[in-house]
Parts: structure tokens; sequence; C-alpha cells
């Protein structure tokens, strides 16, 4: 997308508009994790660096267009100072005169955070009126809240219609780079791990990397469909019984562009849901193995994790979005487990489509290992359904 970045912009003594991703969690009012924080300080260091009067705005929660104390982004102000070494500023609100005020009073290199962007309504409707108090009196506007890209909201899209110029900040620039540009050409073999719980939520995704890829491997709940689809009985587990007709047109496309579809081979079952449940492994599919009808699948099989992390060690790229079962629960996390350790071994570019799967990576200590980890669930798979993002399009072009 040929759109400009923060580096085109010369900031000294211009009030900036900076819209970030502080959407943290918060238990009793601390941050339990400030991932989201240290992910926006490369441009904003770079803002102040180049003596810019910043403003920063973010939602948090789900607040539902109204104040709510338990949704401020007070403690973010705190925590972002800690992080920066250096004061930042909070306003009690993120539109109105008292802000405005606070606003014009920024020196070259203050920070100003203002108050949750979704207390107002207008800010999910991406009313007119809200999108233009919340540009103010800013010169400029630097989207770096990928997270938000694919809403059309006051902050992310709106703005942009209120100041002379909108550009990317480096965390939405980089995400960019691995999920368009790096895809282009991407260096084969490609395999794409998809998971997840519903085949109509990544139907969309698959069409488009079916133009592209060489191999799909396909776990996670999402597989029972497929499955199902083929003939399998597949016990108590989830699946979208309407959409078989779906997932054999799936199969049929992928086989006439000569794309391998990789569907378990096995699953892990259980009875129970919860920890420490006894679990199985059926047999092959291959060899008339079922799950039966008090059972349900909630893992990828040891035959299924083998023959996964077999083609994960043959690709030149590798994109993961989705969790192969459910791994949260420690006796149902081992494909999870293995298919990630595959892919932090495997010497490929490799890229973990947000969501689940960064949780995964997280959990597993395999971050450091992967090429590139996205920070938005929604707007990464729109990325790779090959969709526009609003707040990326409405941004300033080169």
């Amino acid at each position: 997308m040929a759109k400009i970045s923060i580096r085109d912009l010369t900031v000294e003594g211009r009030e900036v508009l900076l819209r970030v991703d502080f959407n943290v969690p918060l238990e009793d009012g601390k941050i339990t994790d400030d991932t989201r924080i240290a992910g926006a300080l490369p441009s904003i260091r770079h803002l102040v660096d180049g003596g810019a009067r910043l403003v920063l705005c973010s939602h948090l929660g789900r607040p539902k267009g109204e104040r709510d104390p338990r949704y401020s982004l007070r403690p973010v102000a705190l925590r972002l100072g800690q992080l920066l070494g250096r004061e930042v500023l909070f306003s009690e609100d993120c539109i109105g005169e008292e802000a405005l005020e606070q606003r014009k009073e920024l020196s070259a290199g203050e920070i100003l955070l203002l108050e949750n962007t979704r207390f107002h309504a207008g800010e999910k409707a991406n009313d007119a009126g809200f999108s233009k108090d919340l540009a103010g009196s800013a010169s400029f506007f630097v989207n770096d809240a990928f997270g938000t890209a694919h809403r059309a909201h006051g902050s992310t899209e709106g703005v942009t219609h209120h100041v002379e110029k909108s550009a990317m900040g480096f965390l939405i620039e980089r995400e960019l780079e691995f999920l368009c540009d790096k895809l282009e050409g991407p260096s084969r073999p490609f395999v794409v791990i998809l998971g997840g719980a519903k085949v109509s939520d990544k139907i969309e995704v698959i069409t488009s990397l079916l133009e592209k890829a060489d191999s799909l491997i396909i776990g996670g709940a999402m597989a029972f469909t497929f499955l199902h689809a083929q003939g399998h009985k597949m016990g108590k587990s989830l699946l979208e019984i309407d959409k078989a007709d779906l997932a054999l047109e799936i199969l049929a496309k992928a086989k006439a562009k000569g794309v391998r579809i990789l569907l378990p081979s096995d699953t892990r079952v259980t009875r129970e849901f919860k920890e420490g449940a006894e679990t199985k492994v059926t047999l092959k599919y291959a060899d008339g193995g079922e799950i039966e009808e008090d059972w349900e699948g909630i893992d990828i099989g040891d035959d299924t994790i083998e023959r996964f992390c077999e083609e994960v060690a043959t690709a030149g790229t590798i994109v993961w979005n989705g969790p192969m079962g459910v791994f949260e629960i420690s006796s149902f996390a081992e494909g999870t487990k293995k298919v990630a350790e595959a892919v932090a071994e495997s010497e490929a570019l490799t890229i973990v489509g947000g969501g689940d799967s960064v949780t995964a990576v997280k959990k597993y200590d395999l971050g450091e290992r992967m090429s590139f980890i996205s920070t938005g669930g929604g707007a990464s798979l729109e990325l790779l359904e090959g969709k526009d993002l609003p707040g990326v399009a409405a941004l300033s072009n080169l």
C-alpha cells in the first residue's frame, strides 16, 4: 500500500495526533501485560525526538459509548511515563474544551494521553463531529494501532479528514511489510497453518491463500467439519454441519489448483472438557478410526502431529493463524505446542497471524524465534483475505 510513513513527516513544533493501541488487560486498575504499550514506543520516541507536540489517543475495553471508570486510560499514562522515563500528561476526556486547552498548551517534545475514545458513541459510529473534535488542532495524524485498523472508527478513519496529512507508524509499517509485501512473492514451499473453531470464520482466508500457498494444514475444531464432510464420525466434537458442502468445495478447489490440504489423520479425544480429564487418540481415519458418540476431539493426534511437523520442516515461508486444539488446558495442548515448536525451529520466514496463535507462542516462550508476530487478530486476518483496512486506506498516499 503506497501510503506515507511517519518518516515522511516534518513534525518539529507541530501538533501530532497518534492513534495507539493501549487496549491492555487490567485487573483492579493495574496493568497485567504492557506489551501493547511497549509496542508503541518506537513511534512515540521518533515523534518526540523530532520535536512534535504529541497527543495520544486509544480505546480500552468495551465501555459502550459512555464513561466507565473501569476502562480509564489513566493507569496507562503512568506506565507509559515509566517506560519512557519522562512525564506523560493525561486528559480526563478525549474531546471538549478542557482537552483542547491542554493540547494547545503542549510544548515541543511533551506528551498528552487523551482519555478512552470509546467513552463517546461517536467513536465507533465514526461520527464526523466527533472525528473533527478528536482531530482538534493537530496538523498531522499517525495511525500505529494495527489491531483496530480494520475498523472505520472516528479515531482510525474519521480523523484523517480533518488534518493536513495522515501517516502510518512504525508498527503498522512493519505489519504491512510482513503480511503484504513479503507474501507477494513468498519463498517456496509456502505452507499455511490454520486452526480455530469455525470454517466460516476462515473461509475468505482459505480462498485467498489457495491462490498463493503450496500446502494448507488444517487443525483445530474447523478440521472436524472437513472430516465430517468426508464421511467420518466426529462424536460430540464441535463442527458446522451446515458447512459440509463448503468444506468439500474447498477441498475440490485446492485439488484443482494443485494445493495440498493436510487434515488430521487421527485425533486426541476426551469425554470431559476439563483439566486432568482422561484422553486417548483415535485410530487413524484411514484405518477405520472414528470419534465415538460420547467423546469429543480436543487436539490433533500423534500421527497428525508428526505429519504436520514434517510438512512445516519443508517450508520456505510459513503463515500460522489458529491453534491445533484447546491449548489453554495442558492435557489438550500437545498438538499446538509441537506445531509451535516446529515453526520456531524452521529456517523459513515465519509469520504468526494474531489472536490465539500469539497467545500460544508466548505461552511456550517461542516469540523470539519467530520472524514476525502480528499484533492484530481481526486486522491480520483481513489482510490475509486480501481486503483493504479502513484505517490504512484512509492514510495519505505517497
